[in-house]
């Protein structure tokens, strides 16, 4: 059993004043300066230079065939210009997952598009097939077929990915892969970012290799890569003066966050192995709590980067809640942050369709980030055990 008593001040042990424990912090590699220097040196500072083709030679090395990237200035912009590449425009429905972060939903409103919202299954947390498809029959039924949807790999953790791309194929319903949080992390052997008619990837500050900001577009042709390149830089066309026919995007990436991306990409098998190994920490911790339930892979076939561990508070007699949870690890200076708070729940996106049973309702209702960084050192466990220790009899 698990309880708090009235008296939080046992747990106060350590003061506010000592290193704060991240939930996800920027990791350094140590060689991201070099690269940037080379951007100055030869003065290729803004959105030309070589380190944005080797940045992108480097994931298209490392995603494999059939994989041309676009570096681009966020992830969001990748979805964006992945829905432009599918033609989506204003009224068409895009299928999303709920449970995820506003930005794999908020380019769909930009192009004036529908929303049609889909629940989690409770394996992967992703996007529910049933209830994928029961959307699409309604759809289907409005008389309109959707023109894409949105699968994302929560926290690292894969889809469900047979069970999406046979009703992708069978509908003939192209599929945008949001791996925002997913690099690294693998199905049946294969890596996310490949699973896509289009894919993308974040290279945000608090990922599991970062550019300082910045995220890449994954297609599967080269025509599709130079039309992504093409929007992303505004849609200027090839001659000797601005000329302009349809609306573009400032989207590209810098060649100085490329330079930080490269360097970053030398060290991203020793961060998977760290944020990994943080799991097998907390999987340590937690085996002898009840309540307290650590979200794992299914089975052998899902390889997750664990970018960031997570747990659910269960039982009907828990007197822990995560708000609970999460005021002792801030007390004791950690960060720790609720899940992401559904889609279907967000005052921007009440008024639009959703399929399901509210699972993702349910786990935004009873869980909790806890630190998860690729710099967690043995002292940074030792405290978080400490504190979980002294919340369980």
């Amino acid at each position: 059993m698990i309880f708090l008593t009235d008296h939080l001040k046992i747990l106060n042990t350590y003061r506010l004043e000592e290193k704060k424990i991240w939930l996800s912090p920027p990791h350094m590699g140590g060689n991201e300066l070099k690269y940037i220097q080379d951007a100055f040196d030869s003065n290729w500072i803004s959105q030309y230079g070589l380190n944005i083709d080797e940045f992108e030679k480097k994931i298209e090395d490392y995603l494999g065939s059939n994989s041309f990237v676009t570096a681009l200035s966020s992830g969001t912009a990748a979805i964006h210009l992945a829905l432009k590449l599918l033609n989506v425009g204003e009224n068409d429905f895009v299928i999303c997952q709920s449970f995820t972060f506003v930005a794999s939903a908020n380019p769909i409103l930009y192009e004036k598009a529908i929303p049609v919202f889909i629940d989690s299954e409770a394996s992967t947390w992703n996007m529910c097939p049933n209830a994928l498809e029961d959307a699409v029959k309604y759809c289907l039924q409005q008389g309109k077929k959707p023109k894409a949807i949105i699968t994302v790999s929560l926290y690292g953790m894969p889809f469900m990915v047979d069970e999406i791309l046979e009703i992708s194929r069978r509908y003939e319903i192209p599929i945008i892969e949001d791996s925002a949080e997913a690099l690294g992390s693998q199905y049946k052997n294969k890596l996310c970012g490949t699973f896509g008619d289009l894919s993308i990837i974040s290279f945000n500050g608090n990922k599991i290799i970062t550019t300082s900001g910045g995220g890449i577009l994954i297609s599967r042709t080269s025509f599709d890569k130079t039309r992504a390149l093409y929007l992303a830089t505004q849609a200027k066309e090839n001659k000797d003066y601005y000329h302009h026919s349809e609306i573009g995007y400032n989207y590209r990436m810098s060649n100085i966050s490329a330079g930080i991306g490269i360097g970053q990409l030398e060290v991203l098998e020793d961060r998977i192995q760290r944020r990994r190994n943080n799991h097998d920490f907390y999987q340590s911790v937690l085996k002898d709590f009840d309540e307290i339930k650590l979200f794992e892979e299914p089975n052998e076939d899902f390889f997750s980067n664990y970018w960031l561990n997570t747990v659910t508070i269960e039982g009907n007699n828990c007197i822990i809640t995560k708000e609970k949870l999460k005021k002792i690890f801030s007390e004791n200076n950690i960060e720790t942050r609720y899940l992401w708070k559904p889609m279907h729940f967000q005052p921007l996106y009440k008024k639009y369709k959703f399929f399901g049973r509210d699972l993702s309702g349910t786990l935004f209702g009873s869980g909790l980030c806890l630190p998860s960084g690729s710099d967690l050192t043995d002292e940074d466990k030792d405290k978080i055990m400490d504190i979980l220790m002294k919340i369980k009899i």
